[in-house]
């Protein structure tokens, strides 16, 4: 049986907010490697926290770029 359907509206408390954001971040990292491997595609991903600190994911470092 799986969860039920999240309601998409902004977290209102700091920390869970925060916590909601690192894990879903995580996940989003891991998937964008999972479908690079299966499909042999090449895959870029970027994401920005409220703080404006960088992740990235690129299958080839030629695409990675420095902040």
């Amino acid at each position: 049986m799986g969860r039920g359907r999240v309601q998409l509206k902004r977290i209102e408390n700091k920390i869970n907010r925060q916590v909601t954001f690192s894990k879903r971040r995580s996940g989003l990292l891991k998937k964008a490697h999972e479908i690079s491997v299966l499909c042999d595609a090449e895959v870029a991903l970027i994401v920005f926290s409220t703080k404006g600190k960088l992740s990235e994911f690129s299958t080839d470092s030629w695409y990675t770029c420095s902040f």
